[in-house]
């Protein structure tokens, strides 16, 4: 029996607002900006708000937070409700701040009639020079106490596109001696004459963030409003809004965002690489992105695990990338078949082996709850195996093959190393063995114990394929923390390509969905580069945590 798990400080909160009255049905919503690729971060959000709802009823919305016309794309859109679905999840409304432009319109009207927001044609220079700091109050705008009527006529002549970027922006009348520099009279509209991803020309003003984020939670009814911790300064203005506008009044709360070692979770920064070509775009399996780690071969059931073993807290922290690694090779342990692939290979040849070729029995996966299945594997004279599982001069406790020694081929037979071929240059090319017919595994007489057990492919049967090992972004834990550019500190190890490796033939039947432990080297996925001629295999993550963390 596992133990009950305690609730997180959201669920407390959500369960006492439903047991209360307070609200009958819980309406969370997941609002991504369309100007970037969802990454690990996000998906904490969103098993976050689709999650609430999946436990305590109710229903989430997506919503496009597309107020920035000059960001935003639809391969954007795309791509985030297809990570999303990927993840597990489903809305209920797919929804965009767009939608809502004529109601935030009006709500910025309301407010200019009601005395609480004016027409502003300062610079940005000089609002900035009058805002104070936090120590300090800052100082009225010279338009701040412009008519109602003078603020309408300017407004609509904005709106209608009679002035150029920048000549005027709306501001909330808030308090400019207010001790949070948001409520000294925030922004709440600008000009952009920008062509929208939606909306087309029909508008050249946008809200700002702040004004249309809590007034389309209010208008979509949300009960609960989450955000990361860099939002708690917001929240007061997101209050001021609702209460002043007299709407539906949705609250927000906050939860610690997730802060992963060895990676940048800025979507800025991530931009920086894809459009740098430092990386081969947003679903380089080397990057934070869901699009990223489903092409690397992660699992959405390891991705979910491992953001219900972070939780949510109300203070930030710094998670080791290992957690992440651990959750998908938990998985892949119970889930991904077993085959042989030889990655640096070097021939292997039997010289007493006469039958040409025959056909042996392998698991599948030991570890399935199912029991895995078996398959058929074909052996024959000639071999390939790794390289580093042969030494001319073994070192101590070497079990492997060295000049004498016997080792168990997996799956079939013991072998005896009796002599190696080198070329002219002193690097071995060839391993010649003896076998044992009568240690055939699973029906093994021979009476002999070896201690070592190497995977091969059968030379004669060998698919060709290209592997890609892929390691950490960044040699540095914390590359948004150290001196310099952040990207001083990518790690020129994070891909090996090795062009002609060796799989057993099974694999020439993979597709995108499946998984595989290649045996002894780690868990790897086919990628979408393969095609019929050249299979091309990511390595998802080794079976062990290897990664050397620097001094």
């Amino acid at each position: 029996m596992s133990e009950e798990k305690s609730l997180n400080f959201i669920e407390e909160i959500v369960e006492n607002d439903l047991n209360s009255g307070k609200y009958e049905t819980l309406v969370t919503r997941f609002p991504p900006e369309p100007n970037g690729y969802l990454h690990i971060g996000h998906a904490k959000a969103i098993c976050l708000n689709f999650g609430l709802t999946q436990k305590y009823g109710g229903y989430t919305n997506l919503r496009f937070d597309d107020t920035n016309p000059v960001t935003e794309k639809t391969e954007y859109v795309n791509s985030q409700q297809e990570d999303i679905r990927w993840l597990g999840f489903d809305w209920k409304n797919e929804l965009y701040a767009s939608d809502y432009f004529d109601e935030l319109y009006g709500f910025a009207v309301k407010l200019i009639e009601k005395g609480l927001a004016y027409v502003d044609e300062s610079s940005a220079d000089e609002i900035a020079a009058l805002k104070g700091t936090p120590t300090e109050p800052g100082q009225d705008s010279p338009y701040r106490n412009r008519s109602v009527e003078e603020n309408l006529a300017i407004f609509t002549k904005m709106k209608n596109g009679e002035f150029a970027d920048g000549a005027y922006i709306l501001r909330a009348k808030i308090d400019m001696a207010s001790p949070n520099m948001l409520m000294r009279d925030p922004i709440i509209y600008r000009i952009k004459h920008a062509e929208h991803h939606r909306t087309g020309n029909k508008w050249c003003i946008y809200p700002m963030y702040d004004f249309a984020h809590g007034q389309s939670d209010s208008i979509e009814n949300i009960t609960h409003s989450i955000c990361t911790l860099e939002y708690v300064s917001h929240r007061e203005l997101y209050d001021w809004f609702i209460e002043k506008l007299e709407i539906f009044p949705s609250k927000q709360y906050e939860f610690a965002r997730l802060n992963l070692t060895s990676t940048v979770m800025s979507k800025r920064k991530l931009l920086q690489l894809v459009n740098e070509k430092l990386v081969t775009g947003w679903d380089d399996p080397r990057m934070p992105t869901i699009s990223g780690l489903r092409r690397r071969g992660f699992t959405p059931k390891s991705i979910r695990e491992f953001c219900e073993r972070i939780g949510i807290a109300k203070r930030e922290n710094l998670i080791e990338l290992s957690l992440l690694e651990f959750c998908i090779r938990e998985d892949l342990n119970k889930t991904a078949n077993r085959v042989m692939a030889v990655l640096d290979p070097i021939k292997l040849v039997i010289t007493n082996y006469d039958k040409g070729s025959e056909e042996l029995i392998g698991e599948n996966n030991p570890e399935a709850e199912d029991g895995g299945g078996t398959r058929v594997i074909p052996f024959s004279n000639e071999l390939w195996i790794e390289r580093e599982d042969f030494m001319e001069v073994p070192a101590k406790k070497w079990f492997r093959l060295a000049p004498g020694a016997m080792v168990r081929l997996k799956f079939a037979y013991i072998v005896k190393c009796e002599d190696f071929v080198k070329d002219e240059n002193g690097n071995i090319t060839e391993i010649r063995c003896t076998y044992i017919p009568e240690s055939k595994s699973g029906s093994d007489t021979s009476g002999i114990n070896v201690k070592g057990t190497i995977h091969w492919v059968s030379a004669a049967h060998a698919k060709t394929a290209e592997i890609r090992l892929y390691d950490r972004l960044f040699t540095s834990e914390t590359p948004d923390a150290e001196e310099g550019d952040f990207k001083d500190y990518l790690n020129p190890e994070s891909l090996t390509v090795l062009p002609n490796a060796y799989i057993e033939p099974a694999l020439a039947d993979a597709d995108l969905d499946g998984r595989y432990q290649f045996i002894r080297k780690g868990y790897f996925c086919l990628d979408k580069d393969s095609t019929a001629d050249k299979l091309v295999f990511n390595r998802t993550v080794t079976l062990k945590d290897t990664f050397k963390k620097p001094n």
